[in-house]
């Protein structure tokens, strides 16, 4: 059951994502807009035509049984009716006339909206759709990245910690004593997306995890000592991927003129930063450094062990949301909702440790496990039928949320999950000690 929430809160959040969405549009022509035809991305004119569709036809139209706002928003904004190859070419609302509908489907569901406590189908339909709308702008902000575009200006939108600037050097592996977990979520949690039902008790034996994801500066390590030439390192679907593309190095850097490193952060190459995590790397480069090193990807299991298990007074562990414990995200804890543009050291944000000293569970990059996509025992679709069953089976769980993601949705139960071979997400990771 999802908990009430107030009708203000959910304004702020409709309101807070909105202005991101229409932040990521500043500073792009309409060539821009449309973009490339790649697998990988959505016009973006199309996209924040998605978006706001999705808001009306799921509370508005499904729910409260309004009239369509658009003559053909139906045939050009459903992503599940419309395939992803003809987007590029259907005819879409200009910008004017799309801005115009995104206001006036803002503008209805705020007006139902008149105070007090929102229902619990309203505090659960208003903020789905609304995380929904934030993950399109994490996509949007991805997209800015693969295309090289200027950097976004994201503007605050509501009281943050920034974070202490002053970090210390980490490094190492915690010993994390296992347990038993409750894996997942629990019908009486606050907010719960389909793929995190239900939880159910499991037996993480004890383990030993990187205190930090893996830098720059070690995975320039790996590159050097032929990482990527050497076969061995490399699953048969990753030997697949790193032959088609050519792949030598992350997909976003380049030899400077000295024989050391450059990266590219949306349209400025800049020296590397070791002491950064290595982003833009997709699970067969991560699980080939992980051979090369000697180590492994956590597990799904151990990953929300490490992320959720907090020791209580009696010896026993507590369960909590975050790795710290139940307090929420501030900008002194992680690495999250963009405002920061990019990634931190893996030094910073101290605050945000677990029990034994692993940082930047939550934020900075998301952070990809061994394990692939599947339901948990008792899973059964949501509203939106089709967020979590159609890529059970061929992606893999990613974990954590990066910098880009909106900290109002994201915990350490939350499961991200891209194709094995995607590198344009915010996305890196974290090793373990072989067993």
């Amino acid at each position: 059951m999802t908990a009430q929430v107030s009708t203000t809160h959910l304004t702020n959040i409709l309101s807070s994502a909105r202005q991101r969405t229409l932040e990521l549009l500043d500073g792009l022509n309409g060539e821009q807009l449309v973009g490339p035809k790649q697998p990988i991305l959505n016009p973006m004119i199309w996209e924040i035509g998605h978006v706001a569709w999705f808001h009306e036809f799921f509370i508005l139209r499904q729910e409260y049984g309004n009239a369509p706002l658009l003559d053909r928003g139906d045939l050009l904004y459903d992503s599940i009716a419309v395939a992803h190859d003809t987007r590029w070419d259907l005819p879409v609302y200009p910008l004017v006339e799309m801005k115009d509908y995104m206001t006036r489907v803002f503008d209805q569901l705020v007006d139902r909206l008149d105070g007090g406590l929102a229902s619990e189908r309203d505090s659960y339909l208003y903020q789905f759709t609304t995380f929904h709308e934030d993950m399109h702008d994490e996509a949007f902000t991805w997209a800015r990245q693969t295309l090289a575009y200027p950097t976004p200006n994201f503007k605050d939108d509501g009281p943050r910690v920034s974070r202490d600037p002053i970090s210390g050097e980490i490094s190492g592996d915690a010993c994390i004593p296992g347990g038993a977990l409750r894996m997942g979520s629990e019908p009486t949690d606050a907010f719960v997306f389909d793929n995190e039902k239900w939880a159910r008790e499991i037996q993480v034996f004890p383990f030993k995890m990187a205190k930090v994801p893996v830098t720059c500066g070690q995975f320039a390590e790996f590159v050097e000592d032929g990482g990527y030439e050497t076969d061995g390192l490399w699953t048969e679907d990753g030997l697949r991927w790193r032959r088609e593309i050519g792949a030598k190095f992350p997909v976003y850097w380049k030899r400077d003129a000295a024989g050391g490193w450059k990266v590219r952060s949306f349209d400025i190459w800049d020296d590397i930063d070791l002491d950064k995590p290595v982003v833009h790397v997709n699970w067969h480069e991560a699980n080939a450094f992980c051979k090369w090193a000697g180590r492994r990807l956590p597990t799904e299991a151990e990953w929300e062990f490490a992320a959720t298990m907090c020791p209580g007074r009696d010896g026993t562990f507590v369960k909590s949301e975050y790795p710290w414990g139940n307090s929420p995200i501030t900008g002194l804890r992680a690495n999250t909702d963009g405002f920061e543009l990019g990634c931190a050291a893996v030094s910073d944000y101290s605050a945000g440790d677990n029990a034994w000293g692993c940082r930047q569970l939550i934020g900075n990059v998301w952070e990809w496990t061994a394990d692939t996509f599947n339901p948990f025992d008792g899973f059964s679709p949501d509203d939106y039928k089709e967020y979590s069953k159609p890529l059970f089976g061929t992606t893999k769980v990613l974990r954590g949320g990066s910098w880009a993601t909106r900290s109002r949705y994201i915990d350490a139960k939350y499961r991200n999950y891209f194709g094995p071979q995607r590198s344009d997400i915010f996305c890196g990771f974290r090793t373990c000690a072989n067993d």
